[in-house]
């Protein structure tokens, strides 16, 4: 188990860090000396009493941090089994299931509540049994999956979502349901929230969640890869989008939003300006000294070769027929109401030196490509055809 301060706290890389348009005949050593560290939170003037539901997986242990480090008082609700006590001594944990058993939160009140894990909208309501009229503000962390249509670029928060099937009751699903639905389950989770607590909700919609702590291999596969060296199998075209957010904008973001009583509809995604998978794949590279080498393969080749977007190749899909808008969409909303980003080589090189210190049988898994991500041999085997294809129309 790593702690949640193994991490490094740094900031921008000199640079690459600064612009993200890191060109391909740039060495990693021209940006391999952090800059000082910057100040931490500051402490506000009115602290709040905040309930997070969940808060020892990923993004719920920056919450915490960030909260903590501001003067406001803590509460966890989860079932004290991902990390025990993980936070023992600094914030209040309460034990409970959100499918079965919240008692724990019967006569208690809270400021703020931030809803992590909710995918089953049943979660929301029976939580709501003991939280309706006993909060001010309830932010639900829902996700950018809701949207029905990925086809079309730069749509906002007012885009369609996905609907329950109409012979699917969502309050029956159980968890072995919730990939299947999984976008049709949090838009509903979304419209309970609504219902239960009219004018004071918060969604927060993120697209892909990245950076130290995250298990699922998604973005770590790529600092991983590049600083392993070599020669890298790149996906589709350089100046193919990429949208992600760091765990941490993400929780601090929501923790200021908490501050502020903002409500409404927000998509968190990041960068600030457009990012192609070029600029990421090089800004990774910034942070190492292995002398990674790209090579592209087009999408079309990918898909022959069943080398799957988002899963095989994490964080790209293609931009083009129905996935033309999938990381294309606009954050302007979220940017006006105050989500800042730290750089790519920050997010990076974090992520890097966590994944250092993960156990032996986490590595193992990403080095086969287990969860996110391709083996160092199909790479190769996928390398070796796109050069073949490449030689024999050139004969």
């Amino acid at each position: 188990m790593t702690d949640r301060r193994t991490f490094l706290k740094m900031s921008a890389l000199a640079g690459g860090a600064l612009t993200l348009g890191v060109t391909p005949d740039v060495t990693s050593d021209e940006f391999a000396t952090p800059s000082p560290n910057p100040p931490g939170p500051a402490a506000v003037r009115a602290p709040l009493t905040i309930l997070i539901l969940g808060g020892t997986g990923f993004t719920g242990p920056e919450q915490v941090e960030y909260a903590t480090a501001r003067g406001h008082r803590v509460t966890l609700l989860n079932r004290n089994k991902t990390r025990p006590d993980f936070f023992k001594g600094r914030v209040e944990q309460l034990v409970g299931d959100l499918n079965d058993d919240v008692s724990a939160l019967k006569g208690r009140t809270f400021d703020v509540v931030i809803d992590n894990p909710t995918t089953l909208p049943a979660w929301v309501r029976n939580a709501a049994q003991y939280l309706k009229g006993n909060t001010r503000h309830y932010i639900y962390i829902s996700t950018l999956s809701v949207y029905s249509d990925t086809s079309r670029p730069a749509q906002d928060e007012t885009a369609a979502t996905t609907p329950m099937p109409a012979d699917l009751d969502p309050y029956t699903l159980d968890r072995a349901n919730a990939s299947k639905y999984y976008g049709a389950l949090k838009t509903f989770s979304e419209q309970e929230v609504a219902r239960q607590y009219p004018g004071i909700h918060t969604i927060i919609r993120p697209t892909l969640i990245v950076g130290p702590l995250d298990r699922t291999d998604r973005f770590t596969y790529w600092p991983y890869r590049i600083d392993r060296g070599g020669e890298v199998l790149a996906p589709g075209a350089p100046t193919d989008p990429v949208q992600f957010i760091d765990s941490r904008d993400l929780a601090e973001w929501t923790i200021r939003m908490a501050e502020q009583h903002t409500v409404g509809t927000y998509n968190a995604l990041g960068p600030v300006t457009p990012l192609t998978i070029s600029e990421m794949l090089y800004g990774i590279k910034a942070v190492t000294t292995a002398g990674a080498q790209f090579t592209w393969v087009p999408a079309d080749f990918l898909q022959d070769q069943k080398i799957r977007p988002w899963r095989d190749m994490t964080v790209w899909v293609s931009p083009t027929g129905r996935s033309a808008g999938f990381s294309r969409f606009t954050n302007a909303r979220a940017l006006a109401a105050g989500l800042t980003f730290r750089p790519l080589a920050v997010t990076a090189k974090d992520t890097l030196d966590w994944n250092r210190t993960r156990p032996a049988e986490e590595l193992t898994a990403l080095a086969r490509g287990a969860v996110g991500g391709i083996s160092g041999a199909r790479e190769a085997e996928v390398l070796a055809a796109w050069k073949a294809k490449q030689q024999k129309s050139g004969d």
